[in-house]
């Protein structure tokens, strides 16, 4: 459209949800010179990322670990806490400063390049260019060329778990517990990623943890290796897993203190002070009103996407946890900006394969390209190379003698094919291999680097070293 002929539209861009996605959608098309404006509840901007879900539970995480002492333990004993009480004051302070701090970033960063805030709950209308957005102070309409639908996610309740006990908890509310000590004994119902995340943390803090998982196993789409080192430290730490198993009724005991009961379906019961249910979350789809506009949603909410992020109506797009898998924080933010992009006719390059996981437990995972599992099924020809953590002397000084780093090699390439790390600061070291491949480069890169010594990089090179030795034994 040329300068001269005016929009019939409010806005090129209308976003719905201050996320991850919806805020780096809507960076993105200011940049690039166009009207931009977000609808979210103002007290809500940045979204579960900001306020429920990723930086303050990886802002408790490291709280946990520096009060605990945690990562001091293989020196001065299993024993060693830095404060002999942690109550839940003590590890919010951090948490509630950190999200004041990135509240008051996202905010000017918004506000820098001119993205107007809407504030209320938007729904669609027979027309598919306009949104009704409604407050407790007005009702308004806005239209727009595009819209992007960047609504995030809500926890996955079930009716008869007793939510409104003190004792019993979701994942949004886990991370909001105001007063008292932490609970001395936690079930945790879920082990995927926020669960396994939590109860490491828990055990961190010397609460007896157990987790309960439908599957026979946790965290299917990481490597094996990883994920069985990572049972191995956890149990080391304390924590029981039930696998298998599924919780079939709830109990809360209003008792001194408070306790909660869970009966599994094979009989057993499990007694703790607390129960944290992480079974999953709910894309916040069903309160946007799509049917107006005809766009169905998959069985338990997501949103239809093609590679360009476009619905089934071309200018609706969509981004983040509400299109599903991975539901990452990083994959959200490029989701968005890529979806900005298409929708405005700039060119981009999607590399979804390449796109790095980080999941923060203690010890931390991260991974990026393929695991063994994938290779075999694909019957890709490759080798292993790996890094024991007891091997590197940056490992041994900072305590983390346990962890290790797995790369996987195409066996006539050499190129990289797979990075899977377990151990401090994975989440980190991830982004050396990662870049790597992203050039298409080769093993012996790694092997000829010289890193800083002592470093945690340093791994890659005893990895690709340990590669290379295996491949000229063939």
């Amino acid at each position: 459209m040329s300068a001269e002929t005016p929009s019939p539209y409010d806005y090129d861009l209308l976003v719905i949800g201050s996320g991850p996605a919806g805020h780096h959608a809507a960076i993105e098309a200011a940049k690039l010179g166009h009207r931009v404006a977000i609808i979210d509840k103002s007290a809500d901007l940045g979204g579960v990322c900001l306020h429920t879900g990723t930086i303050p539970s990886k802002t408790l995480r490291e709280a946990v670990l520096y009060l605990s002492g945690f990562r001091q333990r293989s020196f001065y004993g299993r024993g060693y806490r830095l404060k002999a009480r942690i109550n839940i004051q003590d590890l919010m302070f951090r948490v509630n400063e950190v999200i004041k701090r990135q509240y008051a970033v996202i905010e000017d960063q918004l506000q820098r390049h001119g993205v107007q805030l809407i504030d209320g709950h938007a729904t669609f209308t027979a027309d598919a260019h306009v949104l009704h957005v409604s407050s407790p102070h007005s009702e308004r309409q806005f239209s727009a060329a595009n819209i992007l639908i960047a609504s995030g996610t809500r926890p996955a309740r079930r009716d008869d778990i007793p939510f409104a006990a003190l004792q019993v908890y979701d994942t949004d509310e886990f991370i909001k517990i105001t007063d008292g000590e932490f609970p001395k004994s936690l079930i945790v119902v879920g082990g995927g990623v926020i669960g396994m995340e939590y109860a490491s943390m828990a055990a961190a803090l010397g609460s007896e943890v157990t987790v309960v998982e439908v599957k026979d196993s946790l965290l299917t789409y990481v490597d094996s290796e990883i994920t069985q080192s990572l049972m191995y430290q956890l149990r080391r730490a304390g924590v029981t897993f039930r696998l298998g198993e599924k919780v079939v009724s709830v109990e809360a005991l209003d008792t001194t203190p408070l306790t909660t009961v869970a009966h599994l379906e094979s009989g057993k019961r499990l007694i703790a002070e607390a129960l944290l249910y992480a079974v999953g979350r709910q894309p916040n789809t069903d309160t946007l009103n799509l049917a107006a506009i005809n766009i169905t949603t998959q069985a338990r909410g997501h949103l239809t996407v093609n590679e360009s992020f476009q619905t089934e109506v071309p200018h609706i797009y969509a981004a983040g946890d509400v299109v599903g898998f991975p539901s990452l924080a990083s994959t959200s933010m490029e989701q968005g900006r890529l979806a900005a992009r298409h929708m405005f006719g700039e060119p981009f390059e999607n590399r979804p394969d390449l796109l790095p996981f980080g999941i923060y437990t203690i010890p931390e995972i991260s991974m990026v390209g393929k695991n063994e599992t994938q290779l075999t099924q694909e019957k890709i020809p490759y080798e292993v190379g790996v890094a024991q953590f007891d091997e590197v002397a940056k490992a041994q000084i900072t305590g983390d003698q346990s962890g290790l780093l797995k790369i996987i090699v195409h066996a006539e390439t050499l190129q990289l094919l797979g990075i899977h790390i377990v151990g401090d600061n994975a989440s980190e070291l991830v982004h050396i291999g990662q870049m790597l491949m992203m050039t298409g480069g080769t093993i012996e890169t790694l092997a000829k680097t010289v890193f800083n010594y002592p470093s945690l990089a340093e791994a890659y090179r005893v990895a690709a070293t340990n590669a290379l030795d295996k491949l000229q034994r063939r």
